[in-house]
C-alpha cells in the first residue's frame, strides 16, 4: 500500500479517534487504526471494543491496500510535519512516513487482525433520524446525572426510549438525581425499545453532533448501536441489562411550588456552597412565601447564608440539597425562571424551566 495525504487532513481525522484508541490496553492492537485505501473510497476505523469509528479520508492512492498503524503515535509525528504526508506500507511489520526530507519508520501490526466491524443483524433491526441538534440537546440536558463508576453499572449509561408514540425520551439517573429529556420524533415504532448506552460512548458520540439542523441516523440493532453523522460512522455496544422505572422515580404529588429567578438561584448556591463540606457540597434551604435563605457551615472553615427573593405557595419549609446537583440541573436550563415543585423536606424535588414542560430534573434532598 502507498498513499498520500495532506498534513491538516490526516492530522483532523487522527485528532477525530485519540479518545477511542485505548492508551492503556492488554490488546497492543488497539492502540492502533486501520487505514483501507481502495479505489471505491478509502477511510479510518478505530475502536475500544465497546466504540468504533469510521470516517473517509481523502487520499492520493498510488497502492491500493490496508495498514494497521498506531494512532497516537502517528498523530504526534503528523502535527510536527509540514504539507503533504506519504505513507507506505512494508510488508505488514513497517510503515515508512515521509513528508519533505523527514523520514520515519513506524512499527505496525497485521490489518487482518483488527477487529471486524460489526454488522448490525436485521432481526429486530430499528431505523430513525432526526436532527443533530436535537440530539446534542437531549445528550447536554440528560448526561451530567447519569453514574460514572456505579456498581450498578447500568446507571453509568443512558436510557434511549423510543415510544410507538413517536416520543424519544433520555434518560440519566445515579440514583441520587435524574435528568429527563423527551422530545416527539418524526417517526413511530411499531414497538416500544429501550437502549443503554455508556456515558463514555455518548460523550465521545457528542464531540461530532453539531448544533445546526443536520440529519442524524440511528440504526438499532440487536446488541448495538450505529449513528450515521455526514460521513462519518460511530457505532457502540449497547449496556445489558434492566434499566430503573424511571417513570416511578418523577414524583406526581409535589403540589408546592416554588418559582425563583434562574440566575440569581445559581449565584447564591455558588457563592454558599463554598462554605460547605467538600464530599457532600451540603447547603439548607429555608423557604417562605416570598424568600430563600440558603446556608451552609463547616465547622472547620465557618459559614455563609444569602437571601434571594422567590415566589411560593406552600408552608414554611426547611430542606437540604447537594448544591452541586442542583447546580447541574440549572447549568444546562436556559429559561429566566426556573420551578422548584416540593412535597415534604424528604421527598424528592422536581426542577423545571417555566413554560418548558419536556425536561424535568429530580434531585433527592439531604438530611439536616
Amino acid at each position: 500500500m502507498k498513499v498520500s495525504v495532506e498534513k491538516d487532513e490526516l492530522q483532523k481525522k487522527l485528532s477525530d479517534i485519540q479518545n477511542i484508541v485505548e492508551k492503556k490496553n492488554t490488546m497492543p492492537i488497539l492502540n492502533h487504526f486501520l487505514l483501507t485505501a481502495e479505489k471505491e473510497g478509502a477511510y479510518i476505523t478505530a475502536t475500544d471494543l465497546e466504540t468504533a469509528f469510521k470516517e473517509p479520508i481523502e487520499l492520493d492512492i498510488s497502492e491500493e491496500g490496508r495498514m494497521c498503524i498506531p494512532a497516537r503515535k502517528l498523530f504526534e509525528i503528523v502535527k510536527e510535519m509540514d504539507g503533504e504526508v506519504s505513507l507506505e506500507s512494508v510488508d505488514t511489520q513497517w510503515v515508512k512516513v515521509k513528508s519533505g526530507k523527514s523520514n520515519f519508520r513506524l512499527a505496525s501490526l497485521s490489518a487482518d487482525d483488527f477487529p471486524v466491524w460489526p454488522s448490525l443483524e436485521s432481526t429486530g433491526e430499528m431505523e430513525m433520524e432526526m436532527d443533530s441538534s436535537l440530539l446534542l440537546d437531549m445528550i447536554d440536558k440528560s448526561i451530567y446525572a447519569a453514574g460514572e463508576s456505579d456498581t450498578r453499572y447500568v446507571l453509568n449509561g443512558l436510557l434511549f426510549h423510543v415510544k410507538p408514540s413517536g416520543a424519544l425520551i433520555v434518560v440519566g439517573t445515579d440514583g441520587h438525581r435524574l435528568a429527563l429529556s423527551e422530545k416527539a420524533i418524526a417517526f413511530r415504532s411499531k414497538e416500544e425499545k429501550k437502549m443503554i448506552v455508556s456515558r463514555k460512548s455518548v460523550a465521545e458520540l457528542r464531540r461530532f453532533l453539531s448544533d445546526e439542523a443536520k440529519p442524524v441516523k440511528v440504526v438499532v440493532g440487536k446488541n448495538h448501536v450505529l449513528f450515521k453523522i455526514d460521513n462519518i460512522q460511530f457505532l457502540t455496544r449497547l449496556i445489558e441489562g434492566t434499566y430503573p422505572n424511571y417513570e416511578q422515580v418523577i414524583p406526581t404529588a409535589n403540589e408546592k411550588i416554588l418559582m425563583v429567578d434562574r440566575n440569581l438561584l445559581t449565584k447564591s448556591l455558588r457563592r454558599v456552597s463554598i462554605m460547605s463540606r467538600e464530599r457532600s457540597n451540603a447547603v439548607k434551604v429555608d423557604i417562605d412565601s416570598s424568600n430563600m435563605v440558603i446556608s451552609a457551615s463547616n465547622p472547620d472553615l465557618g459559614e455563609a447564608s444569602d437571601e434571594i427573593s422567590a415566589s411560593y405557595s406552600g408552608d414554611a419549609m426547611t430542606m437540604a440539597f447537594n448544591a452541586r446537583y442542583v447546580l447541574d440541573a440549572l447549568n444546562v436550563m436556559s429559561s429566566e425562571k426556573v420551578i422548584l415543585k416540593l412535597n415534604e423536606p424528604l421527598s424528592p424535588a422536581m426542577i423545571t424551566e417555566d413554560g418548558v414542560d419536556d425536561y424535568k430534573c429530580v434531585v433527592m434532598p439531604m438530611r439536616l
